[in-house]
């Protein structure tokens, strides 16, 4: 399939991409039947991350969609402008922005959009729509993390409702009792107040969100017969008995058994995981996956995961904070064949679970490289001119040519596979202390276990990197991009809010706060932003004094995580991690408005297509390559919800 299309529509700062399901055909029958089902459950639960990424984005959702499916004149500007912002709205689950996490702003009217709710004969309270969409002071963040806010109230995602931060983590405090081994307590639930109680809405079957987990399960109770082995068999039962109960100590065992399955070709994830859309980071939003495993590929992550004890031992960290024996690491590199969820569009590109620090501790990890992703994301940007405009010196620039894509997908491994396993808390420690600023110092302790282990010469002498030299580029793209060119995604005045981004900021900047060190009796500087032919790059001075720095850092965030040192967190995050240098901020984004590239992208799922018999029997999934962002999303329109209009047929 060389002449296979990486790179389809464009719209606002977002370009759509697909992604190749490598191998496909030669997966048997019983595993693409299972990956089918798996997938048709990795959908199934859209509309649950709509609602949790805010209250009214179903509703919204709903009705720019039933305006859509009806209008006539198409070539309407104010028609356009709706398209374009429904687009966005299906892109990021909501009317929130997937990375910024600022509301949208509509260029269409308030009275156009009133026009067309009277011709569909909306029923909904329009009035309250309206002013959602319009009224830029009204819910304006999904989640807001500004300092010295209430981030509960300030935030418009839809964990929490009558109740403010400090009432939060009370309640959940007293849930945290001395004990090992807890639950994450309030991973699948809303938190409300009702007639001055507080009380948790758990998601579950009869409890919040009913209809999409019992559609959930419903897809997950027909994959099981394919299932590959039998644990594989009792990680799905365990998953659906956990969506029937809403029982967190059921998914803790689920989550176990899930890490203990190894043989399968074929794996999923689907649940309530990933905290980063709750300002508490308490709250799981919904995600599924459907992977198979990359053979090939995955004998670069075995080699690393078959070394994790000597990685552990020769971290830069405190011995306290080290773990004397590391358990249950796997790793393995995967083709992502479905994304549903807080995946889809935009999907991680590297996965690292579970995310409970007494399971890793016990029992270990399970991590991935989602290989065919990273693939369209590099053919996709081959020849875009972005390295040629931002990387500075022609050393640098070959280095990075040449091993920029390799030591990139290195790496992801490193994080995932070591760098969110590695380390320990000390006995006491909550793992919740560091509240807001969890999500980016955990961010950041991963990236720097990669960025310090990429310059090893371990990783020469087991074939990782082909030479000494070759981890430089990653040393300098990372630095690129955490100091300068990642802000070409933030608007200008605006702060950096999203975890990933706070933690590059965070490495980028303090090792150019704290970048003059001595060497060899004289003072250097390792890493400096410098101007040429008035423009701004980085650049390094020192790449083995740089490894230095990263050890440095790494050394007091294991710290800072080892002991929930909420202060010193706070500290970090704050001084390096949220701020733009409004200058270089203005100038980076006209020099990368130059090069007409689109800052976010998201990927177009296959359209998986059952052939079957004359008896209905399933003989062969196909792939679908073709369809359009637009129809697949109305492709996936049902009326699961409770906000959907009853009986709504899909185009």
């Amino acid at each position: 399939m060389s002449d296979f299309k990486y790179i389809d529509e464009r719209f606002a700062d977002l370009q759509m991409l697909r992604y190749r399901l490598h191998g496909w055909e030669e997966l048997t029958l019983d595993q693409k039947i299972f990956a089918y089902y798996l997938a048709k459950a990795t959908i199934a639960g859209r509309d649950i991350t709509f609602d949790q990424f805010g209250k009214y984005n179903l509703a919204i959702r709903n009705l720019l969609e039933d305006i859509y499916v009806a209008e006539e004149d198409r070539e309407n500007d104010e028609f356009k402008a709706l398209t374009v912002y429904l687009k966005r709205v299906w892109f990021s689950s909501g009317i929130y922005h997937h990375y910024g996490c600022e509301k949208f702003k509509p260029e269409f009217s308030e009275k156009y959009l009133r026009d067309e709710a009277k011709k569909i004969d909306y029923q909904g309270d329009i009035d309250e729509l309206v002013k959602v969409i319009f009224d830029a002071d009204y819910l304006p963040k999904r989640v807001d993390m500004a300092d010295g806010k209430d981030v509960v109230l300030s935030s418009a995602c839809n964990y929490y409702e009558g109740v403010n931060q400090a009432e939060v983590e009370a309640f959940y405090k007293v849930k945290n009792t001395s004990s090992d081994n807890q639950p994450s307590w309030g991973l699948n639930s809303k938190l409300v107040k009702e007639n001055g109680e507080i009380r948790e809405l758990v998601y579950k079957e009869g409890g919040l969100y009913d209809k999409q987990i019992k559609e959930i399960v419903h897809w997950l109770e027909k994959a099981k017969p394919y299932a590959e082995n039998e644990q594989q068999k009792k990680v799905i039962s365990l998953l659906i008995d956990y969506y029937k109960t809403g029982d967190l100590k059921l998914f803790d065992d689920y989550s176990i058994e899930w890490l203990k399955e190894q043989d399968a070709r074929i794996d999923f994830i689907n649940g309530f995981i990933e905290v980063y859309g709750d300002p508490l980071g308490l709250k799981g939003s919904w995600e599924g996956l459907v992977e198979y495993k990359d053979v090939v590929a995955t004998r670069r992550t075995e080699l690393i995961s078959n070394n994790a004890q000597w990685f552990e031992d020769h971290s830069p960290v405190d011995p306290r904070f080290r773990k004397p024996q590391v358990k249950g690491v796997s790793a393995k590199v995967i083709c992502a064949a479905m994304l549903g969820g807080d995946e889809y569009p935009a999907s991680a590109i590297g996965i690292n679970l579970p995310n409970a620090d007494w399971i890793r501790a016990e029992y270990g990890s399970k991590s991935v490289t989602i290989g065919n992703l990273t693939d369209a994301y590099n053919k996709a940007a081959h020849g875009n001119g972005f390295m040629q405009e931002f990387v500075w010196g022609d050393e640098t620039m070959q280095l990075v040519e040449k091993y920029a894509d390799v030591c990139d997908d290195l790496h992801t491994d490193l994080h995932e596979c070591l760098g969110h396993g590695s380390g320990q808390l000390l006995p006491g420690t909550d793992p919740n202390a560091l509240k807001a600023y969890g999500n980016t110092i955990e961010e950041a302790r991963a990236d720097l276990f990669g960025l310090y282990y990429i310059a090893d010469r371990k990783l020469v002498e087991l074939g990782l990197t082909p030479n000494d030299d070759a981890y430089k580029s990653q040393y300098y793209t990372y630095m690129m991009n955490g100091a300068l060119t990642q802000c070409v995604r933030i608007d200008l005045g605006k702060d950096i809010e999203e975890a990933h981004m706070r933690n590059r900021a965070l490495i980028a900047n303090w090792v150019l706060d704290n970048a003059e060190v001595e060497k060899g009796g004289t003072v250097c500087r390792v890493a400096e932003i410098v101007e040429h032919d008035g423009k701004h790059y980085i650049q390094i001075n020192d790449y083995e004094a740089l490894r230095g720095l990263f050890a440095k850092l790494l050394a007091e965030i294991q710290r800072i995580k080892s002991e929930g040192d909420y202060e010193a967190a706070r500290y970090l995050v704050e001084k390096y991690a949220i701020k733009l240098n409004p200058v270089l901020h203005k100038e980076i984004k006209e020099r990368y408005a130059h090069l007409d590239i689109a800052p976010y992208k998201g990927f177009i799922n296959p359209w998986m297509k059952p052939v079957v018999d004359a008896e209905g029997k399933i003989i062969d999934v196909e792939l679908d390559y073709t369809e359009s962002f637009e129809h697949q999303n109305l492709r996936y329109w049902k009326p699961l919800s409770p906000l959907s209009p009853a009986g709504r047929v899909p185009r």
